[in-house]
């Protein structure tokens, strides 16, 4: 981490960083049922300056999951093949509820990093005025 950013801006690339994540993960969610829908997935990178690692982080950019779509037989589906089967999607609606309780946990820490900061700093200021 070089010296350039302060905890406050390392919280808050956090905190942007989970709220993509639990936009995808609402967005599973929302989706779930609906039929060929991927999993949305996002991974996080590590901010880099002038060649050095900054300790902030980013989201990259958003992936689509390749696993295999299930195959769900309901021969009155309109999407039905001739055998009666429709893709389904790839959403394991616990395994977003998981993710969304680790991202949330992940978001309140960082707003928790955040607050201290700006309390030290504005303590420190008022030290200074005095």
């Amino acid at each position: 981490m070089t010296n350039s950013l302060s905890a406050t801006e390392l919280a808050v690339s956090g905190m942007k960083s989970q709220a993509v994540r639990l936009r995808h993960i609402s967005e599973n969610i929302a989706n779930a049922d609906t039929p060929g829908y991927r999993r949305k997935l996002v991974a996080f990178r590590e901010q880099v300056d002038f060649g050095r690692p900054t300790g902030a982080v980013t989201p990259g950019p958003t992936r689509l999951d390749r696993r295999e779509l299930p195959r769900i037989h309901d021969p009155a589906h309109p999407m039905a093949d001739e055998e009666g089967y429709y893709s389904g999607s790839n959403v394991d609606l616990i395994i977003e509820i998981a993710d969304a309780k680790e991202a949330g946990r992940s978001y309140e820490a960082n707003l928790r990093v955040f607050e201290q900061s700006r309390q030290m700093g504005s303590s420190l200021l008022d030290l200074i005025r005095r």
